[in-house]
């Protein structure tokens, strides 16, 4: 009978000795390339090069040294076909049976800052068609893409020699697995469309969740391959582990204070909705304007801020029940203060907003758009009455927070402060009186209003008129435009058109 050979040529050396040991005293035989060789050689295995194999000397720089009939006629030769059999026998081709293969490192260098023909010499080409080979034949080889296997693959043949079908099945789902991501991540990288004909998703898992939005739905948290942003990587620095619910709030609540970046922001999140937006000029401050804003909404929420957190911070933060605080830093006085509670999850951010698309799963379809990163440049007073500029400055702010509020969208501002935010709702005018009198209830003094998208009716400003709002922003589009400037006109309230409506959905 003839001995049994694995092919193994691997950029992850973890693990590997120990399971090639195993493999060569159960009479199998190593063959290896380049690096790998030389790892396995050293330890006093006794592999095989790549070129004995085939009789074809490596070339190209290494680019060139499994693509032959040798290796890849090893590997897809069906052993219950005659005439594949004989084939491999005239040709005096070995059969493979094992394959173990990881691939160059492309994805830890799709956004390395490196030029473009560096990032292309990581494209692996011999390592993915070795693992397609072996895969596709299954049911005689056994492919080996993660150092997490060994264990399984030796546990099953010390067990009974071999591997199991169902194994080997399951294994060759990741090879597959494996390759369309990889491959997802290089034609990112060299079509650069935004929208390609086929669309591809290049994700790697980092853990397990708990479960979902709610208990009784599983969960996964996965990362880009292809993109640095501000979820992908963080340090926890103290808490629980997170959940499907803390991640997606987490997303929304850096995204609000990323949008103030020559500003001290605070954002407080609650259902994936902002229940608080401030700014201000020391961090004690900021956080405490923006616990103001919801007093009752932010308990069990968490808080975002773009600033380094300090010890009288932390001090404030620990007087209300968080989930989750989060920052670009903290100091050490600081973090000692949060940390005397064990469940609050301490999370360091460590990159900016980078998402530059928006994905929206629809049964049997995927949505695709480019996200909502933009303001109007072309903001016009259309009112006879003029906004002073503390009003200007004050719907500019409420305009940055409503975009991060579901439609209907309504956010009432005194100008460093979310007081009122009307979210969600079927009609404008519920979410209006909503927000303004929430604003009221905490606030006496001058309030304006945001929009994110147009009055279609006069309405809005006969209400904003009636509870006191000074001054409103809005993007109009809308064919009654004209009876809400006229309205507001008739109540001599500045009113602003950006062009520029920000649904949220």
């Amino acid at each position: 009978m003839a001995k049994k050979r694995a092919l193994i040529s691997v950029s992850d050396k973890s693990g590997l000795l120990d399971f090639a040991k195993f493999l060569e005293a159960n009479g199998y035989e190593l063959i290896s390339t380049g690096g790998t060789f030389k790892h396995l050689n050293e330890a006093g295995l006794n592999p095989v090069q790549i070129n004995e194999v085939t009789n074809f000397p490596e070339m190209l720089d290494g680019r060139v040294k499994t693509l032959h009939p040798k290796v890849h006629g090893g590997l897809l030769a069906v052993r219950s076909n005659e005439e594949h059999m004989k084939t491999v026998q005239d040709h005096e081709i070995g059969l493979i049976d094992m394959v173990i293969v990881n691939l160059y490192p492309f994805f830890a260098h799709a956004n390395a800052d490196i030029s473009l023909d560096e990032k292309v010499e990581f494209i692996d080409i011999g390592g993915p068609s070795m693992l397609r080979s072996g895969a596709k034949n299954y049911q005689s080889v056994t492919v080996i893409t993660n150092v997490e296997d060994y264990t399984l693959v030796q546990k099953e043949m010390e067990e009974s020699g071999n591997t199991t079908l169902e194994t080997r099945k399951k294994l060759a789902g990741k090879v597959f697995n494996l390759t369309s991501a990889y491959d997802a991540a290089i034609s990112k990288m060299l079509l650069e469309e935004e929208y390609p004909q086929y669309l591809n998703a290049s994700y790697q898992k980092v853990s397990d969740l708990r479960y979902g939005e709610n208990p009784h739905q599983t969960a996964a948290y996965y990362v880009s391959t292809t993109e640095n942003g501000a979820m992908k990587d963080f340090d926890i620095l103290g808490g629980k582990e997170l959940s499907f619910n803390n991640l997606r709030d987490m997303d929304l609540c850096w995204k609000v204070v990323n949008e103030f970046k020559d500003e001290m922001a605070c954002c407080a999140v609650k259902h994936s909705t902002p229940c608080g937006v401030a700014i201000g000029t020391t961090a004690v401050e900021t956080y405490k304007k923006t616990f103001e804003c919801d007093p009752v909404s932010i308990f069990g929420g968490i808080i975002g801020m773009n600033f380094k957190v300090d010890a009288a911070t932390a001090e404030e933060l620990n007087q209300t029940f968080l989930e989750i605080v989060m920052a670009p830093d903290f100091d050490e006085e600081a973090l000692e203060i949060l940390r005397k509670k064990k469940n609050l999850r301490i999370i360091k951010i460590k990159n900016p907003v980078s998402d530059a698309q928006t994905w929206v799963k629809i049964d049997g379809g995927m949505l695709v758009q480019d996200n909502d990163n933009q303001f109007s440049e072309d903001i016009k007073t259309v009112t006879q009455t003029k906004p002073t500029e503390a009003q200007q400055k004050a719907l500019l702010f409420a305009q940055r927070v409503v975009k991060y509020v579901k439609s209907n969208a309504i956010v009432v501002s005194n100008g460093v402060q979310a007081l009122g935010i009307g979210g969600g709702q079927v009609n404008r005018i519920w979410a209006t009186q909503h927000a303004v009198e929430r604003a009221k209830e905490k606030f006496s003094g001058d309030l304006v209003l945001a929009s994110d998208a147009f009055f279609p009716f006069r309405d809005v400003v006969d209400f904003c008129a009636k509870e006191g709002i000074k001054a409103i922003i809005q993007p109009g589009g809308s064919m009654r435009d004209e009876d809400s400037i006229k309205a507001a006109d008739e109540y001599e309230i500045p009113m602003l058109l950006t062009g520029m409506r920000h649904f949220l959905h």
